[in-house]
């Protein structure tokens, strides 16, 4: 791969590029609103892996997009820029970058030399059921870092999730869409019923594991809190009796 003109290696496209995008572009998921089960999976991803970002990223032909973010404002980057550009080569590994600047891929990277100045990444791809690899949801920081075998296994797992949720997703929109009709007769109204009942289930699933992390990030803080008044109280020098 060359390096870019500002001194980083834009990825090359997915060798089964044109299969790639059609896959991505069927789950109609692309510039969607915000939806609450992927703002969970992208919170876990930050709290697992211990990161101030995290996100559940699609890369589309020419740019990355983020359907779920922690940590980062921006909606979405250009795929010449995007680590998950890279992530996405490899569908069967989690792309673990520990030193960005060190990195000849990225080091001259805007996203590394300027906001949100990544120096860690880690991305699981998203792949389909067929084995296209529709993005990542990935974790990053400011600083240098690694991934656990625990943090790796836990990633992956998400990144499952968050297919199944697009699977999920695309078969609720096709039971409500123009073709609803012909799909009816076929499916049977307790198969539509279940359908709706498990993305509901899920969604709410997933809301309970953000809800009880939360929980764990309150009460480490709280502890954190407590040990510290300890230390200060052992530290004091013991009063002397006159």
């Amino acid at each position: 791969m060359t390096p870019g003109a500002e001194g980083f290696v834009p990825a090359p496209p997915y060798p089964d590029e044109e299969r790639r995008l059609a896959a991505l572009r069927d789950y109609g998921v692309l510039d969607s609103v915000a939806e609450p089960v992927f703002d969970d999976i992208a919170f876990l991803a930050s709290y697992i892996c211990g990161t101030p970002i995290a996100m559940v990223s699609l890369v589309d032909e020419g740019r990355q997009w983020f359907k779920a973010r922690v940590g980062i404002d921006v909606q979405e980057t250009s795929r010449d820029v995007a680590f998950c550009a890279h992530a996405i080569l490899e569908p069967d590994e989690i792309l673990v970058v520990q030193d960005a600047l060190e990195d000849p891929r990225f080091a001259g990277n805007p996203l590394v030399r300027e906001s949100p100045k990544i120096r860690f990444y880690a991305g699981a791809p998203l792949n389909s059921p067929d084995g296209m690899p529709l993005g990542t949801i990935c974790a990053m920081d400011h600083v240098p870092g690694m991934l656990s075998a625990e943090q790796g296994r836990a990633l992956g797992a998400l990144s499952r999730e968050v297919v199944v949720h697009l699977e999920l997703r695309r078969a609720i929109a096709a039971l409500a869409g123009p073709d609803a009709g012909l799909l009816a007769p076929e499916l049977g109204t307790e198969v539509q019923d279940e359908l709706r009942q498990a993305s509901q289930s899920a969604s709410s699933a997933s809301a309970l594991i953000a809800e009880a992390m939360e929980r764990v990030l309150e009460s480490e803080k709280r502890m954190r809190s407590l040990l510290y008044r300890v230390q200060t109280v052992q530290r004091r020098p013991t009063p002397q009796v006159l």
